[in-house]
């Protein structure tokens, strides 16, 4: 097959059954050491249900990253202005950091939006987007350069978070985050496949663990982004003092437009 990323050959490095029915293919770049797997044909099946089951981190994974970007989108970021939750699931990202008073929207093609309901984004020149998030969707892109390429014309300023590939290769059943039993893992990435797809959009990457960067600013680096792992002692706490929640605010929009 030819890669996804970089359009050179691939090979087949493996297969594995997913869903307990469908044997499938896996196929690995050299050229990027890029991951992925056979066109997946089951996918619809597998977004029946847009929360899986098996996410049993589901809610332990906003919380944490609702942490991490208070501190990230106030360091290195307008904090400010406007961001955009790419793939938000049911939505409970967006209000904790609504809650935490930075103005977050939705956005989701295949969820539904339980807990930020009104708060859906929807384009225009009245709110100028500083970056978009995008929480552990990478790995479930059946095209990924169409998705970044959608992504960046809402910011050029993405914050995302996926595991990266491991080196060597593992094998199908030593690698938790190939997510066998839900086979909604259908893209995996290196450092590598990352810098490889910075430089296609002229973006500049950066990564603290698994918590990725495609930005145009240049006042972030990996070692500043160690200041992250201050959140354990309450950084962002300390940082957020000064921020006011949107949660009363957003009580009353959501009770006006009702109204009306």
């Amino acid at each position: 097959m030819i890669c996804k990323i970089c359009s050179k050959i691939t090979k087949s490095v493996f297969s594995a059954k997913i869903i307990n029915k469908y044997k499938i293919n896996y196929f690995h770049c050299n050229n990027c050491n890029f991951l992925f797997t056979e066109e997946p044909y089951w996918i619809e099946e597998v977004y029946s249900s847009p929360i899986s089951k098996f996410d049993t981190g589901h809610i332990q994974r906003n919380i944490k990253i609702s942490k991490q970007l208070i501190t990230l989108l106030s360091l290195f970021f307008k904090s400010k202005k406007s961001f955009v939750d790419y793939a938000g699931g049911n939505g409970i990202l967006v209000r904790l950091m609504r809650d935490n008073g930075f103005d977050f929207f939705w956005k989701d093609k295949y969820a539904l939006n339980l807990f930020s309901e009104c708060f859906e984004w929807i384009p225009s020149s009245d709110h100028e987007i500083e970056a978009v998030t995008a929480i552990e969707c990478f790995e479930h892109f059946v095209n990924p350069l169409d998705e970044i390429d959608k992504i960046i014309s809402i910011s050029k300023n993405v914050i995302f978070t996926t595991e990266l590939l491991p080196d060597p290769i593992p094998n199908p059943h030593d690698w938790w985050y190939y997510s066998l039993e839900r086979g909604g893992h259908i893209s995996f990435y290196s450092t590598q496949t990352l810098k490889y797809i910075a430089k296609l959009y002229k973006l500049n990457y950066f990564n603290l663990n698994n918590l990725h960067i495609f930005t145009e600013k240049k006042n972030i680096s990996n070692f500043k982004l160690k200041i992250l792992k201050l959140n354990k002692f309450g950084l962002y706490k300390l940082i957020n003092l000064n921020q006011k929640s949107k949660t009363w605010n957003d009580y009353q929009s959501v009770k006006k437009r009702s109204e009306k």
